[in-house]
């Protein structure tokens, strides 16, 4: 009999995506086969507490799992991998074989995470500490995008303490390079958590207040009359991308977060996107390669616009551990192109392990 995977899926984190992430960790948990897999699931608070098996299992009523009492701890044992389960009854160390870090956002998307389990030396799914950085900060993920030739939308951005200090100059920096309407964001966020659109500069100073809520670095974008198609990618060293699809706001003005999560007719998403052959192989081709810009492995969804007046194609942003729940974008676009949501996540941690083998064969000493 085949050894089954330990896989502790890692959800919840100090994020505002905290509820997204519990929604999506719940999918994933019951798609997960258990002739294959022994589930740890392991559950973050917003206050940066972890917690036990038993504890996490409280929070996903839905999900079918054991909720046996085991914590996760960091062990100095240089004979087993470092991220391992304690047995809350017998203190047995158990290794987990995997992890699949479902946290969107801040302390889980952006590589903190990443970077423990490589310390760790655990292989996990997703893409790594330099793509989940760089993929968060809309700024710097931008910056390589343009770098890469990708096009992309028209931006500004600023420090928090910037507009504090001088608001007025702040305000004549967007009208000069950005002009109205405009989209104002956290750099460091998902799930259009803190996202406004400015129509004037009252529009301008409220749309601001709300994204420093959320993010010391703020991004303005220019506001365009577009189509919004969204592609999936899924590999490391050969990634493949799926049918695009669109998203059509049918209540919101645009795809925010209420349409995205607590107004189901605020949006109607089409899939596959009723596009050109051309158009859907220039999608998958600027997919490809807005992922590999960032050194993408594993999974992320790039979302473009197309602009109604001359059709041209845009890359606005990767994410790089996209909302995961069955009805999500990201999985729905791979059902579309012929990958149930079960065998997706079997693909994701395949490539968590193909990855983590490739990396071994580094040297890790010089004589």
């Amino acid at each position: 009999m085949t050894k089954r995977l330990r896989v502790g899926v890692v959800f919840g984190g100090r994020s505002g995506e905290h509820e997204i992430s519990l929604r999506s960790a719940e999918s994933i948990i019951s798609a997960l086969d258990p002739s294959k897999y022994d589930v740890v699931p392991i559950a973050i608070t917003k206050a940066g507490k972890w917690l036990t098996a038993g504890e996490s299992a409280g929070l996903l009523p839905g999900a079918v799992m054991a909720a046996a009492d085991r914590r996760v701890a960091l062990l100095g044992d240089p004979t087993e991998r470092g991220l391992q389960t304690l047995d809350g009854k017998t203190n047995e160390a158990q290794p987990l074989d995997v992890v699949f870090p479902v946290l969107h956002g801040t302390y889980g998307e952006d590589g903190t995470i990443q970077g423990l389990l490589e310390m760790a030396d655990v292989p996990y799914v997703g893409c790594g500490v330099l793509a989940s950085a760089t993929g968060m900060d809309k700024v710097v993920m931008k910056r390589l995008f343009r770098e890469a030739g990708l096009p992309i939308v028209e931006f500004t951005h600023f420090l928090r303490t910037q507009w504090e200090s001088d608001p007025e100059a702040i305000e004549a920096q967007v009208e000069r390079e950005i002009g109205y309407p405009c989209f104002v964001k956290p750099a460091n966020l998902g799930s259009s958590v803190g996202i406004s659109k400015a129509k004037d500069a009252l529009d301008l100073r409220q749309a601001v207040a709300l994204a420093a809520r959320f993010d010391r670095k703020i991004i303005i974008e220019r506001g365009i009359d577009a189509r919004e198609i969204e592609v999936s990618v899924l590999g490391n060293d050969r990634p493949q991308a799926s049918l695009p699809g669109e998203i059509v706001p049918e209540t919101a003005e645009f795809y925010d977060y209420r349409a995205k999560y607590i107004d189901d007719k605020g949006a109607r998403l089409v899939i596959p996107a009723e596009l050109s052959e051309e158009a859907t192989r220039e999608l998958q081709e600027l997919a490809v390669r807005a992922f590999q810009a960032i050194d993408g492995a594993g999974l992320a969804r790039v979302d473009f616009f197309i602009e109604r007046t001359t059709n041209k194609i845009l890359v606005n942003e990767i994410n790089t551990m996209p909302g995961f729940t069955s009805i999500s974008m990201y999985p729905k676009l791979w059902e579309a192109s012929g990958i149930a949501y079960s065998e997706l996540i079997d693909r994701l941690i395949a490539l968590a392990m193909e990855r983590h083998e490739e990396k071994s064969r580094n040297a890790t000493s010089y004589d």
